[in-house]
């Protein structure tokens, strides 16, 4: 296999990764992509494309679960794909892979930094690690000229309806691995993984050989002698040495379940979610305290309330028996959940603060933001805005924007009679509204 480039793809990158067919999609108007690293993906394909219409096709084939299993190797994905023919087509999206010295670059970059990869381990792509990637000369999201889709049906469309159904199959993949991405551009979880363990302890052999033992050496207590006698010697203590890397990905935890009887009271299937969900937040909070020079003055969060805690489970473990559980306890109606847990993903408590509470901004605040959006609009004039209080309503359209406290512009859609999450914050209210009225 070769990149659009021609550039041979060495045998050690490929590891190849197949997805079963998803679902269909509920909703015309839902998105493909809730992540942004995803939105970036279906940018990239819209602006490459010749065919806005081909595109509208290949949305619908995507969303009736008309793409198969999709199986994504280094720098591509294929899927077979059924259209109006019986026989289905075979569809494949290219992508141009980084290069070696592009990924030697990206991989310093990614281990600099352990929140970087206690997200990646943790589903998310942290929006700094494109920026720092870009800083160190590294694009790591594609771009238009980077996809190279193709099909073997008749259609001369660039992309054809079915390469575009496959291509908006990927963002929904990606939005549940990151590593979806890093495997389109080149390399595999493990390689990557193996890879950043490997410079992290190379590292903290480095900074252990550069910060060599100062002042003389302590000399081994005697038997008996008291602890504050030794501590009081006067001897200079050694430093001390060198922390270990940040592991490489949370524990799952202890396997529960089907273990035996359980004792009265005791929920064996909930006990192994709160395990799991109490490692991987001692691995974020680790990797905090290893990224001193980021975080040293990171003030930490405030303590969550049941119902904030309940949501943050129900985000950060998606799956539908969590789901349940969560919604059979915690008091609330299953569709309050679901917009809720909606919401703390796009921003956690800020957003869901913002689902929950309307607020009178500063007197003059919302005024200035409607004449900044006014002079910020690009395409003619701004749709009409009805304000209330904090938020703005499109007249006509199911649309509104919500100020949050933090000082970002949330994105809502009517679904079904009420108001729902569409997307991630920003601190400008045209560039939020502009993505809105694109759906």
């Amino acid at each position: 296999m070769t990149e659009p480039t021609g550039r041979r793809v060495p045998a050690r990158q490929k590891a190849a990764r197949t997805f079963d067919a998803l679902p269909p999609a509920k909703g015309s108007r839902a998105p493909f992509a809730q992540s942004w690293w995803g939105r970036a993906w279906l940018a990239a394909l819209e602006e490459s494309s010749l065919d806005a219409g081909r595109l509208g096709r290949g949305r619908t084939y995507a969303r009736r679960g008309a793409v198969g299993r999709v199986t994504v190797d280094a720098g591509s994905a294929t899927a077979v794909v059924r259209g109006s023919r019986p026989s289905p087509y075979r569809s494949r999206v290219r992508v141009r892979q980084l290069t070696d010295r592009q990924w030697d670059h990206l991989l310093d970059v990614i281990a600099e930094r352990a929140a970087h990869i206690a997200a990646l381990l943790d589903g998310e792509m942290p929006p700094g690690l494109a920026d720092d990637a870009e800083a160190a000369g590294v694009t790591l999201l594609p771009g238009p000229r980077d996809l190279d889709p193709a099909c073997d049906c008749p259609d001369w469309g660039v992309p054809c309806k079915h390469a575009a159904a496959l291509c908006y199959q990927v963002a929904r993949l990606l939005d549940r691995d990151p590593f979806v991405l890093l495997l389109l551009r080149g390399r595999g979880e493990h390689e990557l993984t193996d890879e950043l363990a490997r410079r992290n302890l190379s590292r903290a052999a480095a900074e252990s050989a550069a910060s060599p033992v100062r002042g003389p050496r302590v000399p081994p207590a005697r038997p008996g002698e008291p602890a504050a006698a030794a501590f009081t010697a006067g001897a200079e203590l050694p430093p001390l040495p060198a922390a270990p890397p940040v592991p490489g990905r949370a524990s799952r935890g202890p396997a529960l379940a089907g273990s035996g009887a359980p004792g009265p009271g005791v929920d064996p299937a909930g006990l192994e979610l709160l395990a799991a969900d109490a490692a991987v937040r001692a691995h974020h909070l680790l990797a905090a305290a290893m990224d001193v020079h980021r975080h040293a003055a990171t003030v930490p969060p405030a303590p969550l309330t049941e119902w904030q805690d309940a949501v943050r489970l129900a985000a950060t473990h998606p799956t539908m028996e969590v789901f349940t559980r969560i919604a059979a306890n915690c008091g609330r109606a299953p569709t309050e959940l679901a917009a809720a847990t909606r919401a703390w993903r796009h921003g956690g408590v800020a957003a869901l603060d913002v689902l929950e509470t309307d607020w009178v901004p500063p007197a003059g605040h919302m005024e200035r933001a409607r004449e900044a959006l006014r002079a910020d609009w690009s395409d003619g004039t701004p749709p009409r805005l009805r304000a209330w209080r904090n938020r703005w309503t499109v007249k006509g359209r199911g649309a509104q924007l919500r100020l949050g406290r933090d000082g970002l512009w949330y994105p809502y859609v009517k679904e079904r009679g009420a108001w729902w999450p569409a997307g991630p914050p920003d601190t400008d209210p045209a560039i939020v509204l502009a993505a809105l009225l694109q759906r």
